[in-house]
């Protein structure tokens, strides 16, 4: 059973400063999580360390040690462990800072920052072993969509879909199955954004968040990082950067000359797709279900992602449609109590 809150905080303090040897230390909110897991800031003799609380029975710290370790051996930056207790979930590392993309992010460095995002990617897709990690397939992919019309069309919005828009969703849902299927298949970190990526004075980024990594579709990552939830850029912009990834990855031998920038776009596009289409459910599931409205205020951005990908492919327009007709200029950011 899990350890009553105040339990826990007690046993997560004494852990670490029984680690460090230091009785007087404190510990300060690092981070929030969508998940179980949460981070702790304390110092200690001139350095900076975060704890991070796994709860073992609710967030088993196992899978992030072992992911983490496999990324640091291909070069890329994680977090240092220092210390661990598996049976309590409590892990001592390195403190990457605070320095989030998300923040530091502007139109001047823009290119630069999403350069080494993107060179980051590339190692960890072309040098991080993934065929052993749990498959990116058909199931959970279908699972990450049908989050959608449960939290979304009925939770939220209050509408059940009829015979023909399930015929709608199912048809939508295809088309972005499919094309997930048909790329390569990689390591997959599965939330390559601006909130788990941190500027950092050498080998940049740091990266964390990595404990759910999957072997699957090449270009979901890229969508991650590229058409992220919490920060938007020109059309244009972003498609230049595709490109650009769609170069390193011919230059690397990931891929050949069949894959076009035209089709690329398409993997890019509709693998974008799918995580919206499930991040769109999940925003509203982490507050009905979870009483979590932290992610309430970049519901926009992803319905517009959603929308705008699925207006440019005429397979896909009936499913725009549907959603249009029952959001009808609502205010996705006002909810009911949870």
């Amino acid at each position: 059973m899990p350890l009553p809150v105040q339990d826990r905080t007690a046993a997560r303090l004494a852990w670490t400063r029984r680690t460090l040897g230091d009785p007087t230390l404190t510990l300060a909110p690092a981070s929030a999580d969508a998940s179980f897991r949460s981070y702790w800031r304390t110092a200690h003799a001139g350095q900076s360390w975060i704890v991070m609380d796994s709860p073992p029975e609710r967030e088993d710290p196992r899978p992030w040690l072992a992911i983490g370790a496999r990324l640091a051996a291909a070069g890329l930056h994680v977090p240092k462990v220092a210390a661990q207790d598996l049976e309590q979930g409590f892990l001592l590392i390195e403190d990457l800072g605070t320095r989030l993309y998300l923040a530091e992010l502007d139109n001047a460095n823009a290119d630069r920052l999403y350069g080494d995002a993107m060179d980051a990617l590339l190692a960890m897709q072309t040098k991080v072993a993934s065929d052993d990690l749990p498959p990116f397939d058909r199931a959970v992919l279908v699972n990450g969509l049908e989050v959608m019309p449960k939290w979304f069309l009925e939770r939220h919005l209050g509408h059940t879909p009829d015979c023909d828009e399930w015929d709608v969703l199912e048809a939508a849902f295809d088309v972005i199955i499919h094309n997930a299927l048909a790329q390569p298949r990689v390591f997959v970190h599965r939330d390559y954004h601006s909130r788990n990526l941190l500027l950092t004075d050498t080998d940049n980024p740091g990266v964390i968040d990595f404990q759910g990594a999957l072997h699957g579709p090449l270009t979901y990552d890229l969508a991650s990082l590229l058409r992220d939830a919490y920060v938007a850029w020109p059309r244009e912009r972003v498609e230049a950067w595709v490109e650009s990834y769609r170069q390193r990855l011919l230059d690397a031998g990931v891929i050949d000359g069949k894959v076009d920038p035209a089709r690329f776009r398409r993997w890019f596009d509709l693998t974008g797709l799918h995580r919206h289409v499930r991040v769109l459910g999940q925003f509203y599931r982490l507050w009905y279900r979870d009483g979590k409205p932290g992610y309430l205020k970049d519901v926009p951005q992803v319905y517009r992602y959603v929308i705008e990908v699925a207006r440019s492919y005429p397979e896909l327009a009936a499913f725009a449609a549907l959603l249009e007709r029952h959001v009808a200029g609502r205010d996705l950011t006002h909810v009911a109590a949870a």
